[in-house]
């Protein structure tokens, strides 16, 4: 796999894996802590949700910057890592369940998008700076999808590590796990749950006794399901510490650049003008589109803050022209055009955290069979993904030894698959967080028939472009929405079930368990939506470390990072539109997005084809 490629690439794999554990705990459970805690309702639990997203990629524009002004990627890293170790700190401290405490948690959020910032970015632009060796260069995108395989290692293992966590901590309080109690005890202690039978029934399922007092349960259960998120995010915090190990001891084999005084592409004999990066011109011109777009966005949508995000958005494309030369304006140009493209498939894309978590709570049954619990078990899922590349190897390699490691693997991991399916019952509770799992393990799984497909294109001169795969992605995201679309048909919708009363009140309800679909129209979404995350993500990433002009290699990747936080404020089309919408209406959004959005960029396809070969 590493063949052909510099050991830093493995010292960036590992260093990153750890820093995404925490992160994807973080999107596993965010949203169903804060209203599992504080008992927020999806509009405003979307709220802070965005505005989090928001900001750990738009803080990777002030990493860019700040990486590129001292061309100290490598310590700029290092302060990343620290900063966000401290914010998982934060989030793992244990209150009562009482909104009060919200700043602590919005705090520690805070702490780790800024830590982020200083991160992530520049991480990528250290991979990127790797193969401008020429040496390298014609495997840059292979290794961004190893380099993208390693987030998704460690974004497997963290949904069944909060999840088992959240769990053991609610059986140290005497609780199971139920997934919509949280919501009922909120609306039971603020009376307005219409019916009281449905929640005495699962009150008393999870506690194994009657319970007399409903009003004290509600308060036990939110507390012990709210502390045992915190044990989830003090997991990512240790993991945060293998991260920074890793880093530092090996991080001699990460590139070091020099910092540039003189000449920019094109500029060997100092004939083009060199533009500041502080040009007071360009920062004024950046900040007062910023703070117009604000403006207007706070009259037609009362919204100043989509209008701040979508403003420093703009302010940012504003200054980078101002400040680029004129050969590099057409590299740059064709960056922004992709950077808006991003916008709308991390809008859709990113809702896995969001309304698809929703969803998974909601409107996918609780419980399922033996054969299906396999896959929401860490234990059985790793047998059985074992028993699978038995299989693979057993009929894929052409030497012998692979071949009796392969019939090994698939005859003991089988047997142990089938043994502890055996253990199982008829029904099996499972819980809405390990959903997150699948899109990282298909990650992983199909990062490797990917590569080798385009190397195979590669080697027959049929591979696309790198902006082709973009837009590929984008038609690909639709058909996965599409997919959830169907499922949704019929359902009764979150509108439905929610009404006021004659005193003016609004009732609450629970999703009648009609309404509940099987667990496989949602793993086959995700699986079709990673599909175009690998034709779009890695290749982004590797499209922006090409495309780049040398000095602006960190500031560009905070580029893409600030589009993907644009893209992330809009996450709260999801959750604004969740209790208002039809499910297939909500849905129907998300696939209008990337088929347009795939439609333009094959409009400009001979433009960044050509951005790409000028700077090859």
């Amino acid at each position: 796999m590493l063949k052909g490629h510099p050991k830093g690439l493995l010292v960036a794999f590992f260093a990153n894996m750890g820093e995404r554990f925490g992160f994807y705990t973080m999107m596993a459970i965010l949203v169903l802590f804060l209203q599992a805690k504080y008992g927020l309702t999806e509009k405003t639990a979307g709220g802070y949700y965005s505005w989090f997203y928001f900001g750990i990629y738009a803080m990777a524009l002030i990493g860019g910057i700040i990486a590129d002004a001292t061309r100290k990627y490598k310590v700029v890293i290092l302060i990343g890592l620290i900063i966000m170790f401290l914010g998982y700190l934060l989030m793992a401290y244990p209150t009562v369940a009482d909104v009060k405490y919200l700043w602590l948690s919005l705090s520690g959020l805070m702490i780790i998008a800024i830590g982020n910032g200083m991160f992530k970015g520049n991480l990528q632009a250290v991979v990127g700076q790797m193969y401008d060796d020429p040496k390298y260069s014609s495997v840059r995108d292979s290794a961004f999808l190893i380099f993208y395989m390693g987030i998704n290692v460690g974004a497997f293992f963290a949904p069944f590590v909060a999840n088992g966590i959240r769990n053991w901590f609610l059986g140290t309080q005497g609780f199971q796990h139920d997934g919509s109690l949280p919501a009922m005890c909120h609306a039971f202690n603020k009376g307005s749950l219409q019916d009281t039978a449905v929640f005495q029934t699962l009150a008393d399922k999870v506690s194994g006794s009657h319970v007399t007092d409903l009003g004290a349960f509600a308060q036990q259960y939110i507390d012990a399901f709210a502390k045992g998120y915190n044990w989830a995010f003090a997991i990512a915090a240790g993991t945060m510490i293998i991260s920074l190990l890793v880093y530092v001891i090996f991080k001699k084999h990460l590139t070091t650049v020099s910092k540039i005084v003189e000449s920019t592409p094109g500029n060997e004999n100092g004939s083009l003008k060199k533009n500041s990066t502080t040009s007071p011109v360009a920062i004024l011109l950046a900040i007062g589109l910023m703070l117009t777009t604000s403006v207007i966005f706070h009259f037609l949508l009362d919204d100043f803050a989509l209008g701040m995000a979508v403003g420093l958005f703009i302010g940012f494309i504003a200054w980078i022209i101002q400040i680029s030369t004129k050969e590099e304006l057409p590299r740059i140009s064709s960056l922004i055009l992709v950077f808006i493209v991003v916008i709308f498939f991390w809008m859709s894309f990113h809702q896995n955290g969001l309304t698809l978590t929703f969803f998974a709570r909601d409107y996918t049954v609780k419980t399922v069979d033996a054969f299906t619990n396999i896959f929401f078990n860490l234990e059985s899922i790793l047998a059985f993904i074992g028993t699978i590349a038995g299989l693979i190897l057993l009929f894929s390699s052409k030497k012998v030894n692979p071949k009796l490691i392969g019939g090994g693997m698939f005859i003991g991991l089988g047997a142990l698959t089938y043994w502890l399916v055996s253990r199982y019952n008829a029904q099996n509770a499972i819980a809405p967080e390990v959903f997150q799992s699948f899109n990282p393990l298909f990650i992983v799984a199909l990062t490797f028939p990917v590569m080798a497909a385009f190397a195979w294109m590669r080697k027959n001169n049929l591979e696309p472009s790198t902006p082709k795969k973009i837009g590929i992605g984008m038609i690909i995201a639709a058909v996965g929405f599409l997919v959830i679309l169907v499922a949704s048909l019929n359902l009764v919708s979150p509108h439905e079930l929610q009404f006021i009363d004659a005193a003016g009140k609004t009732q609450y309800n629970p999703v009648p368990d009609s309404s509940r679909v099987m667990p496989y129209w949602l793993i086959s979404g995700y699986l079709i939506m990673t599909i175009a995350e690998l034709f779009l993500s890695p290749m982004g990433l590797s499209f922006v470390s090409k495309v780049a002009p040398p000095r602006f290699q960190g500031l560009m990747q905070g580029g893409w990072l600030l589009a993907t936080a644009v893209g992330n404020k809009f996450l709260f089309v999801g959750s604004n539109f969740w209790s208002k919408l039809d499910l297939w209406q909500l849905w129907s959004i998300f696939i209008v997005c990337c088929l347009l959005s795939a439609i333009f960029i094959f409009s400009i396809m001979k433009r960044l084809e050509n951005a790409t070969r000028v700077s090859a």
